[in-house]
């Protein structure tokens, strides 16, 4: 592959065309500095199309109109699936301890709606899930945990639920032994919690694909943003503002700050965690 990948053509401002249209439609930016690895990800799939140049791909990306699954192998190649159970996890205790005794003394009788929305192979989510778990809360109330990723791959070792030693660097060992049974060289998730998500398939740009997940009372997107472009995150939550219920709450990562993309929800700090809060209109 590699001798291959150098005989591929590069032509003047191709990397530019190719950074561009990547942002535009997936969200992620390979600024300039990390452009040649943007390119390289992209090599074998430009190979396998039996293109001899970047410019081809390019073309065939922006302009043919069969290349939705063509697409589907981009993000699959650029997504980062680095996750692990119990991550940030003041955020989800917030939401156990605090949130959801809110939500449930204003809903009675409905069915609260939590979207992971970048949930890589399934961590996040069932973190979650196993959290409401171990306080009850699935005895209590009615609720549907929704997770997607734009990566099919990530989302098919979701749905598969096994997972190696590196995703339990967080988590207990009992908690690992009370929810996850040994699979091999792996653990694979007890089917009890695993059925309580639903996964999907949403590119975060595109706004009838989110917009499914999107009616939720609360929605996690976290270390996503990281490698978005502030044009793309910008997009993106505003997507979330139009379709999360009020009030709405979201979650991104301690290392992502949403104070200069978004008017729509204001930052405030609840319990042990920072939560956005969607901002209610004055008409």
């Amino acid at each position: 592959m590699g001798s291959r990948s150098q005989n591929l053509v590069l032509p003047k401002g191709a990397g530019a065309l190719i950074q561009g249209l990547i942002n535009e439609r997936t969200g992620m930016f390979f600024d300039n500095g990390k452009r040649d690895q943007l390119i390289d990800k992209l090599a074998p799939l430009v190979i396998e199309r039996g293109f001899s140049s970047y410019l081809d791909y390019y073309y065939l990306l922006k302009y043919d109109t069969a290349s939705r699954l063509e697409w589907q192998n981009v993000l699959n190649a650029l997504s980062v699936q680095e996750t692990y159970f119990w991550r940030e996890f003041d955020q989800i205790r917030t939401l156990v301890q605090i949130l959801l005794p809110q939500w449930q003394a204003a809903n009675t009788g409905s069915t609260l709606r939590i979207w992971s929305a970048a949930c890589a192979t399934g961590e996040e989510p069932l973190t979650i899930a196993i959290a409401l778990n171990e306080a009850g809360w699935f005895e209590k109330a009615s609720i549907e945990i929704l997770a997607s990723d734009a990566s099919s791959k990530a989302i098919e070792r979701a749905r598969e639920g096994v997972y190696r030693e590196r995703a339990f660097r967080n988590l207990s060992a009992g908690l690992r032994d009370r929810y996850f049974e040994k699979d091999g060289s792996g653990w694979r998730i007890k089917s009890d919690i695993h059925r309580r998500v639903t996964f999907g398939i949403a590119n975060l740009m595109e706004e009838e694909q989110i917009a499914p997940f999107a009616s939720a009372d609360f929605i996690f997107c976290r270390n996503v943003f990281i490698y978005f472009s502030e044009n793309a995150i910008r997009r993106a939550v505003r997507s979330f503002a139009k379709f999360i219920k009020s009030p709405g709450y979201l979650f991104v990562g301690a290392a992502e700050s949403l104070i200069r993309v978004t008017t729509d929800f204001d930052l405030t700090e609840i319990g042990d965690a920072f939560v956005y809060v969607k901002r209610e209109r004055v008409i």
